[in-house]
């Protein structure tokens, strides 16, 4: 048959291209800590250093920003990552008797 619109392999067989998965990056969320009347600062530059591995200056940076805006970004994280890190923060106040209470969000 002339003009078919498939290609045959050498058998006369219909060869068949196999699809493509179209990928995409995974969604991403922003893993913040929440300001609260009672933590002690240093326990929240400490916990910063713990779980985020930030640096003092950037820990005291995140802190303060937690202090006067209320809330402090700790990172952007794949979605699996980001729950584990609330949950490590959150289980770490609660065994070091702290209300901090960390969430994350969709970026």
């Amino acid at each position: 048959m002339p003009n078919e619109p498939f290609e045959h392999d050498d058998d006369g067989e219909l060869a068949v291209e196999a699809a493509r998965p179209k990928l995409k990056k995974p969604s991403m969320y922003k893993v913040l800590l929440l300001n609260d009347d009672f933590t002690p600062m240093d326990f929240v530059v400490a916990t910063l250093k713990k779980f985020f591995h930030k640096d003092h200056e950037e820990a005291v940076k995140i802190t303060m920003s937690v202090h006067l805006n209320g809330v402090g970004i700790c990172g952007i994280f794949s979605k699996e990552i980001a729950e584990t890190k609330v949950n490590y923060v959150q289980a770490y106040s609660q065994a070091n008797q702290h209300p901090l209470q960390c969430t994350m969000e969709m970026e």
